[in-house]
């Protein structure tokens, strides 16, 4: 049977283990919401460059410099 040093020994390691996975869990998470605000921050920006294409046309066709 372990003696207590070893039981110690083995519950640390299990701990460490344990709070390594958590924090691997914890940066997929960070990983996935960074990804998900860079997704978005593109479809803003795309969005925004299409209505100020849109705002240039309709001052052009406005002006009668569209040809």
């Amino acid at each position: 049977m372990a003696d207590n040093s070893q039981k110690m020994s083995y519950q640390a390691g299990e701990a460490k283990g344990q709070a390594q996975e958590k924090a691997s869990n914890m940066m997929d998470k960070a990983s996935d919401a960074a990804q998900s605000a860079k997704e978005s921050m593109q479809q803003t920006g795309q969005q925004v460059k299409e209505k100020a294409q849109g705002a240039a046309d309709a001052v052009k066709d406005a002006t009668g410099m569209k040809n």
